[in-house]
């Protein structure tokens, strides 16, 4: 019984391509990469990395207009500016009449932000003390909030657009500035002194995973017509041109 059903498993995983599975395996690793990740800074193992690491940056902080330019940043991973970031690509999903995808963005960037801060309550890591603070900190550091939040909220929409929207050249350019706009945000956590670099490496493995569960649901509704595709976007478009092909003398 269990031997049909373990095949039964792996015969649908060959069914589903190579991108879903890579995807699969991916949350996989990045789940165990993530526990290991805490087994380890738990047991100071990490120290030294991150000790080094947070007093270089700080000894080579460059320029006052570097320093603004890592707190205009690290405001771009903050919870003001993700939830104008999602409100607007819902609003535009709304627009769109994308019904499904917006109900998609809205829950998967929620549940993020819940499991963001479930897991600093919970693991409740000290935030650095070696070097001035040169942003406001209120929470526990272990993950990084922003640099999760940032992962979960960038990597979640831009792996959503990218589900949707049609054309090569629009899916990568959405997943490039995804992916950008994560590290800048992660990078200037610890820049600001306010987080351990292993806090960021954890944030972005934590919204990695999330963002890709999110595109793995994403990609089953869509295949039972629960989220709109691209060739529904296609459709879209044609009918919202046809009206004025047709007042045309």
């Amino acid at each position: 019984m269990l031997f049909r059903s373990v095949r039964s498993f792996l015969a649908w995983l060959g069914g589903r391509g190579n991108l879903v599975l890579a995807a699969m395996l991916a949350v996989v690793a990045g789940t165990w990469g993530f526990i290991h990740l805490l087994d380890e800074v738990k047991e100071g193992d990490t120290r030294h990395f991150d000790e080094t690491l947070i007093r270089y940056l700080r000894a080579h902080e460059g320029p006052p207009w570097l320093q603004e330019v890592g707190r205009d940043l690290t405001a771009l991973g903050g919870v003001a500016v993700m939830a104008m970031v999602t409100a607007a690509v819902a609003g535009y999903l709304l627009l769109r009449r994308k019904y499904g995808a917006m109900w998609l963005v809205l829950l998967a960037t929620g549940g993020g932000l819940v499991l963001s801060t479930v897991l600093k309550h919970f693991i409740d890591r000290a935030r650095p003390t070696l070097v001035e603070h040169r942003s406001v900190v209120y929470t526990s550091s272990f993950p990084s909030g922003h640099s999760m939040l940032s992962a979960v909220v960038y990597l979640t929409l831009g792996s959503l657009l990218a589900r949707i929207m049609p054309g090569r050249v629009l899916k990568l350019y959405f997943l490039a500035l995804a992916i950008g706009l994560t590290f800048l945000v992660g990078v200037s956590r610890v820049y600001l002194g306010v987080h351990w670099p292993t806090d960021v490496l954890a944030g972005w493995t934590g919204g990695l995973v999330w963002a890709l569960v999110c595109w793995l649901i994403a990609r089953h509704l869509q295949r039972r017509g629960k989220v709109e595709t691209d060739a529904d976007v296609a459709a879209a478009d044609e009918e919202d041109e046809q009206p004025a092909l047709e007042t045309k003398p």
